[in-house]
């Protein structure tokens, strides 16, 4: 069996978590240890005490996460982060968690992968977050109703469709989780279709005055992508067993 030392080595150094900067509560990285030694990986978006749980009853030790314990910030361990916290103890369960060095990464990305999965093989880094471009860019002609059946196909989903720009795309960008507040630097990079998780009522209105296509997935949809795609890289690497922990907030 492999040790946790060597799989939290290998994902710092392969997903470039030392270089990439990130939100300070994103703490990248191994948040959690374990007692050494890992026979399960685990995958989920987010952290949280049924996440832990159902990691304890399928044997999963190494749990890779999106969304960290330490979102909400500075806090005392009382409530959810002493429940999360005596869990993962008493399951010897490791935590890792990987926010922008896995939005970003080139192979097992969410948008890499998300890009990939609607064909798009083909694609240039975009949108620049704390000194990184995280999404991705593909110049592409496509009917904008076979872009909608694509992306739901891979979603998972029915997709919210905001059909404000041209019937046949030109240039598509995919970010994922919440980049809707990101409309008008995607606008000022001439893009004509934009995919994201999420976005505020605002964003709706904007794509209409930019004359954009705008599609939300989902924030946590558009977010499964890397985690899963992590783990079974580790799993072929290191030989061992993984699962996805599919657990949407509103489940």
């Amino acid at each position: 069996m492999p040790s946790t030392n060597e799989l939290v080595a290998y994902c710092n150094d392969y997903l470039r978590v030392s270089e990439i900067e990130d939100w300070p509560n994103a703490l990248n990285g191994l948040q959690i240890d374990n007692s050494g030694t890992v026979k399960k990986i685990g995958a989920a978006v987010d952290v949280s005490t049924r996440a832990l749980q159902a990691a304890a009853e399928r044997g999963i030790d190494f749990l890779i996460v999106h969304h960290g314990l330490f979102w909400p910030g500075l806090q005392t361990v009382t409530g959810a982060l002493y429940r999360q916290l005596k869990m993962a103890f008493e399951h010897d369960i490791a935590l890792y968690s990987a926010h922008l060095p896995l939005d970003l990464h080139s192979e097992v990305g969410n948008n890499a992968q998300l890009a990939a999965s609607l064909g798009f093989n083909t694609t240039e880094p975009f949108l620049e977050a704390k000194g990184q471009p995280i999404g991705v860019r593909v110049y592409v002609d496509l009917a904008r109703e076979e872009l909608t059946s694509r992306l739901e196909k891979s979603l998972g989903a029915t997709v919210k469709t905001f059909p404000f720009g041209p019937s046949r795309t030109n240039a598509v960008a995919i970010v994922s989780g919440g980049a809707g507040s990101e409309i008008a630097r995607v606008a000022d990079a001439k893009i004509d279709t934009f995919i994201t998780g999420e976005a505020d009522h605002w964003v709706t209105v904007a794509a209409r005055e930019f004359g954009m296509n705008l599609f939300l997935g989902g924030h946590y949809a558009t977010e499964t992508f890397g985690v899963k795609a992590l783990a079974a890289h580790l799993s072929e690497r290191f030989k061992l067993p993984w699962e996805f922990l599919d657990l949407p907030p509103d489940s």
